[in-house]
């Protein structure tokens, strides 16, 4: 595989695994509202200006109206609610667990698309990665103490928010450019999230550490960010992209350790484990299968925290 891609894979494993530590700086001060309205908003912003000049001004417009009602849905199941339910789950839990959780994304996936959409046939191999993922899982959640259990479950809802809206946008959203799902979705999800984030709005400034994560998580962590995965599935395959989805926890976990001071115990490398393996069982054979479509890879693909 081409090295420039080794390295953008590389780089969107650091954004995205740094993604858990800035949301936990923000929500010392923030209300985990106006952190999404912060965060969804100068993403929506960015990739205002972004996607225009990639993909055209008049075409932006027309998949926007084409689509707007799936881009609705999509916004809300992809973003406004899992974003919260991160933010929320992270007031409570460390950022490094938090991470390991949502790595269970892709295991979701497959039980949804089985149990929903009927269009995934479940061999004996997924459901021995369906139930050793669980495990890790169950392992993760049950270990935390009763003040934090809700905290981890918050993150268990966020996962299972992912899965249904890549479903979601495998099925409604097939034939609009990437980017533009990207731009729609996000704008949607500040506007739902825009009276929740008004209404916490904190009474005085809030220190620069948390302005400054929200910043990041907007423009880097969402929006370039999203804009780099394209990218990395355009040239070298939703597969090889996918490979995000076992570098991010790692990356998390190393973050925490470093700047927030979070131990790793034995019960969340256990954790990490169980859920990475019952991934590579579970959706070996999906990855496979993925089409040639661009915007059916990336539904897929994608782990976004």
């Amino acid at each position: 595989m081409n090295r420039r891609y080794g390295l953008m894979l590389t780089v969107l494993a650091l954004i995205w695994g740094s993604s858990f530590m800035f949301i936990k700086v923000a929500v010392r001060e923030l209300d985990p509202s106006v952190l999404i309205l912060g965060r969804l908003g100068l993403a929506a912003l960015t990739l205002a200006i972004v996607v225009p000049l990639l993909v055209g001004g008049r075409e932006t417009v027309r998949e926007l109206g084409l689509h707007w009602r799936a881009l609705a849905v999509v916004g809300l199941l992809n973003s406004a609610v899992p974003f919260w339910l991160l933010a929320w789950g992270e007031t409570r839990i460390d950022s490094g667990l938090a991470s390991i959780v949502q790595a269970s994304v892709p295991i979701f996936n497959v039980l949804l698309a089985f149990a929903f959409f009927h269009d995934q046939r479940v061999t004996r191999q997924m459901l021995a990665g369906i139930a050793v993922g669980f495990v890790g899982v169950a392992l993760l959640v049950g270990a935390q103490p009763q003040g934090k259990i809700l905290g981890a479950l918050a993150v268990v809802g966020m996962a299972i928010c992912y899965a249904g809206s890549g479903l979601l946008t495998r099925r409604y959203l097939s034939e609009s450019r990437p980017q533009v799902v990207a731009l729609g979705t996000s704008a949607i999800a500040a506007l739902a999230a825009l009276p929740f984030g008004v209404v916490q709005a904190p009474d005085a400034v809030p220190g620069w550490k948390s302005l400054a994560s929200v910043a990041v998580l907007g423009v880097l962590g969402t929006a370039a960010a999203y804009l780099l995965f394209f990218t990395i599935i355009a040239g070298a395959g939703a597969a090889y992209a996918a490979l995000v989805t076992y570098l991010v926890p790692p990356v998390a976990l190393a973050y925490g350790a470093v700047f927030l001071g979070e131990s790793v115990g034995m019960t969340a490398l256990a954790g990490l484990l169980l859920i990475l393996g019952g991934v590579t069982l579970g959706t070996r054979k999906q990855r496979g299968r993925i089409g040639a479509s661009l915007q059916t890879r990336l539904a897929s693909a994608s782990p976004e925290p």
